[in-house]
């Protein structure tokens, strides 16, 4: 069941990510955020009545230490969605899903969980096929690799999501997988707060174009992050984690139609190792 789940958040975050890159490129970083913020309260609201029973377990402390998570994993989806304006959306979305390397190390020091030699080696196939499939080596080896602004806030999307989805399982185990992600999404309210201060121009998605590229990748990712929580909930983080964190692969192959960005042979390589590292750990967490 939580290898399952950890399999819609791949899909959900692979084809999410390929209309939250169009929303981003047109309406901008904080508009693009705080719009999916809003309508993800709206949408998902619609199954507050099923989980009101699980709110009778909820502390002070795990609501300060939800409201201190969910602010990172909004610097996190702010940066990202700018890195994805201003830079190669593959490269930003390889580093940001490096978030689940860190989510592993993390588990296995904080949460005390542990994982077995055969897992380790699969994890390791994953994460070789996600740079297979994403990054520039040519580049890297001529000194044509920068770290630009869009690779610096694609490193704050992986460090503040590593820490972000490697602790909601803390909440999770608490108030079960639906209110630790809604109680982080109330705090758009700091996107349009900050906004005013900085005076950026919010765009809303007034065109249909706009509009359906929002919701479309509000729906995907929102049901992966959902998923995410689920699995994390039945299951080891740390083995949920790079199952669902390898979906560059998807989007490498989404992006060849949607934004024409050819397909090396290092890249079907690394999508193949990615896949053959999935169901490598899907076999040995049986």
């Amino acid at each position: 069941m939580p290898l399952l789940f950890a399999l819609i958040s791949y899909f959900g975050w692979g084809s999410g990510d390929i209309f939250g890159t169009i929303a981003a490129r047109k309406l901008g970083a904080y508009s693009a955020s705080l719009y999916s913020y809003i309508l993800r309260i709206g949408i998902f609201g619609l199954y507050i009545p099923f989980a009101l029973a699980d709110l009778s377990n909820l502390t002070r402390d795990t609501f300060l230490l939800n409201i201190g998570l969910g602010v990172l994993l909004l610097i996190g989806f702010v940066a990202f969605n700018e890195a994805l304006r201003i830079a190669n959306p593959s490269l930003v979305l390889s580093i940001a899903a490096s978030f689940a390397a860190l989510v592993v190390v993390l588990s296995v020091i904080f949460l005390k969980e542990t994982l077995n030699s055969p897992q380790m080696v699969a994890i390791l196939v994953i994460f070789a096929g996600i740079l297979l499939s994403t990054l520039d080596f040519k580049g890297l080896r001529s000194g044509s690799f920068k770290l630009n602004r869009g690779v610096f806030l694609a490193f704050v999307a992986m460090v503040t999501w590593g820490i972000y989805f490697t602790f909601i399982k803390i909440p999770v185990q608490q108030i079960g997988w639906f209110w630790p992600n809604y109680i982080s999404f109330t705090l758009f309210p700091l996107i349009f707060l900050y906004t005013k201060v900085r005076k950026i121009k919010l765009v809303p998605p007034t065109d249909k174009r706009g509009m359906l590229a929002v919701l479309t990748a509000v729906l995907l990712t929102g049901a992966a992050e959902f998923s995410f929580n689920f699995a994390i909930s039945k299951g080891l983080t740390s083995v949920v984690a790079p199952i669902a964190g390898s979906n560059p692969t998807l989007f490498v192959i989404l992006a060849f139609f949607v934004f024409k960005d050819p397909i090396s042979r290092q890249q079907i390589a690394g999508i193949f190792s990615t896949l053959i590292g999935i169901v490598l750990l899907s076999f040995f967490s049986v």
